[in-house]
């Protein structure tokens, strides 16, 4: 047994493989690491700012806040904002005369094709406080509006945590998957995305086996898991949770449960999340992490 001031990771590898950690630097690395997650949540730009999710239909979308918008933006768009035209995936906006609309670099916007963010850099409008931009998911196109004064925002005080525990960060054996391995990921809007998947992580708990598939996102190298443990019943969000590793290395892949986090939809009924795949739900309570917040 090691002392209590040093605990090893729980492996799948013989105990000869583990590598002690000094709890008391790791409860603040843990700290440190979450502080920064509150505080990209909480930011102008965080998930806590979305106030609203339009989807535009063929053609042409009047958008404003009063009568007669097909397009409902909240109260502090003028009542007449512009006319959305959608074309398959590509979207152009014409602000209404008399409306000024700047662009992220505080330029008034004349008119004109918006960049979505089906390439993660999507062009960003501004009026009366409020921030748009277009947003494409499968065969539905929108806008995801934000507002840095959202009362979600203004009232966030922080997301509760169970306590950092280094047997919750686990090494796993990484199984690579054949070039071109898809998977099925459902998400929120009832619909399923075929993502790309470089391979599946096993790993022991209690001496019992576990599996989790990630997906590979465009350009990233880390890999993104979405999982769904015993604890979504009672004290972590009841559709799952997020968590990142680095790439695997010499065949192994490091699980750090203790940042395992709420997905936006947690937060927003305006966000779009993935939910866990089927081989992601796990018959096991994964007591590390964020547990569950906001209102859902």
């Amino acid at each position: 047994m090691l002392p209590c001031t040093f605990l090893g990771a729980v492996l799948l590898a013989s105990p000869a493989a583990a590598v002690p950690l000094d709890r008391v630097a790791f409860t603040e690395a843990t700290t440190a690491w979450h502080a920064q997650r509150e505080k990209r949540l909480a930011s102008e730009e965080g998930w806590l700012t979305l106030v609203a999710l339009l989807w535009l239909k063929e053609g042409d979308n009047v958008a404003g806040s009063g009568a007669g918008a097909t397009v409902v933006f909240p109260a502090k768009a003028p009542a007449h904002l512009g006319v959305f035209r959608r074309v398959g995936e590509v979207v152009s906006f014409q602000p209404a005369p008399g409306v000024v609309v700047t662009t992220r670099a505080g330029k008034t916007f004349p008119g004109g094709v918006l960049a979505s963010d089906a390439k993660g850099d999507p062009d960003v409008l501004e009026v009366g406080g409020l921030r748009f931009h277009v947003v494409i998911r499968g065969e539905r196109v929108g806008l995801r509006v934000k507002d840095p004064d959202a009362p979600k925002r203004r009232d966030f005080h922080g997301i509760a945590t169970y306590p950092a525990d280094p047997r919750w960060r686990i090494e796993a054996r990484w199984e690579p998957a054949s070039p071109g391995t898809f998977i099925a990921v459902p998400n929120i809007l009832g619909t399923v995305d075929q993502t790309p998947s470089p391979g599946t992580a096993v790993f022991t708990v209690d001496g019992k086996e576990f599996r989790l598939t990630p997906v590979q996102e465009e350009g990233e190298t880390n890999l993104f898991f979405v999982f769904a443990d015993a604890t979504n019943r009672t004290e972590t969000y009841g559709a799952g949770r997020f968590l990142y590793s680095d790439s695997p290395k010499d065949g192994r892949v490091v699980l750090d449960f203790n940042r395992a986090y709420n997905p936006p939809c947690a937060f927003s009924p305006y966000a779009t999340c993935p939910l866990p795949p089927k081989q992601n739900r796990l018959p096991l309570a994964v007591a590390a992490g964020e547990k569950r917040a906001g209102e859902r």
